[in-house]
Formats: structure tokens, C-alpha cells, sequence
């Protein structure tokens, strides 16, 4: 995430970082959580509508608190939420194979789920040549299994993926963690 509004960090403010551990990436980076006073600076952005909730937060109670931010900017439509076309519908793949590698949440019904070599597909639209699906690894399926979530019960289901457009034949998204599937409300 980055910080559009200097208000959030500014100069003056006394910043803490709150991380899983010390180590940096391969790349030298280290992932923390920022807060100015008490006040988380990611949860506030998501809060304000001005970034996207990533799937990868190991902590529960963090991650339950950063979704239940942006949950409030997408129902009070602020911020990015206030665009209609923040939420990708899964039946449109040419808005979605627009954002090729860019991170994305998609919208809409699991027509079919089905198992090909090592990866399943949760099918948004018959055609698996043009039409967006999600994949899931076979080893990802025990986690899936282990929060109650396995891929079968999604067929029929109302779902929002969030991750990273590519496109294999249709638009895909790899679904990496439990955290980037939300079903939603009804069939």
C-alpha cells in the first residue's frame, strides 16, 4: 500500500512498525504493518477506500479487522469503491483480461468447478477459452478444506476472488490463500 494523503504520515507524527519478524525478503523488503499513534495506517486507507485488501495477512484478528475496513468503504461506496467498475463482474472477461497483472477483485457465480491434472477451476461461464476462472492448486486444496471451504461446495455459489489478472485462454486468477475467495450472501 502506498499513502496518497500526507495527513495519514506526516511529519511530526511518531510511526511504529509492527511486523511478523525482522527478515527481509529476497528482494530486501520488509513487510510491517504502520501505525501513527494507535491508529493503523493500512486499516485507515482501507477504511477510506483509497487501497485494496491483499489476501496474505497470516493473523486472523488483523486480517478480520483490515476486511472489515474495507468492507465499510464498499458499502458507503467511497474512495475506489465509488466507481461501479471497482468490482469486476465475472461475466464481463474483457473488462477483466483489461487489468493483465494488475490486482483485481472479480464478482460473480461458479457455474461449475472441475478438476484437470493438478489444478481446479471454479468456471464463471462455459467457455473455458474465453471465459474468467479461478484456479487452485492441488496443494492449496487442505487449507481450503481445513477453514471448511472446499472448492466443490463453491459450484452454484456467489463469490469475490481478488488477485492477479493473467490470461490462459480466458482471464484467471490463482487463488494462493483461503483469504482471496469470499462467498457471498445467497445462491
Amino acid at each position: 500500500m502506498f499513502v496518497r494523503r500526507r495527513s495519514l504520515v506526516a511529519r511530526g507524527h511518531d510511526v511504529t512498525l509492527h511486523g511478523e519478524d525482522d527478515t527481509p525478503d529476497r528482494y530486501g523488503r520488509q513487510t510491517a504493518f504502520v501505525f501513527v499513534a494507535e491508529t493503523s495506517v493500512q486499516s485507515e486507507l482501507l477504511r477510506r477506500g483509497e487501497a485494496l485488501l491483499a489476501a496474505d495477512v497470516a493473523d486472523k484478528d488483523c486480517a478480520g479487522t483490515l476486511a472489515a475496513a474495507e468492507a465499510d468503504a464498499i458499502k458507503a461506496k467511497i474512495g475506489i469503491w465509488s466507481a461501479p467498475t471497482a468490482i469486476k463482474n465475472a461475466e464481463s472477461p474483457g473488462d477483466i483480461l483489461a487489468g493483465i497483472g494488475r490486482f483485481t477483485v472479480v464478482e460473480g457465480k461458479v457455474l461449475s468447478v472441475r478438476q484437470t491434472g493438478a489444478t481446479t477451476y471454479l468456471n464463471f461461464g462455459r467457455n473455458w477459452t474465453q471465459d474468467f476462472a479461478a484456479t487452485i492448486s492441488r496443494r492449496m486444496i487442505p487449507a481450503f478444506e481445513a477453514a471448511g471451504l472446499s472448492p466443490k461446495s463453491l459450484e452454484n455459489r456467489r463469490i469475490r476472488v481478488r488477485g492477479f489478472v493473467s490470461s490462459r485462454g480466458g482471464p484467471r486468477i490463482e487463488v494462493l490463500r483461503v483469504g482471496q475467495i469470499e462467498v457471498l450472501g445467497g445462491k
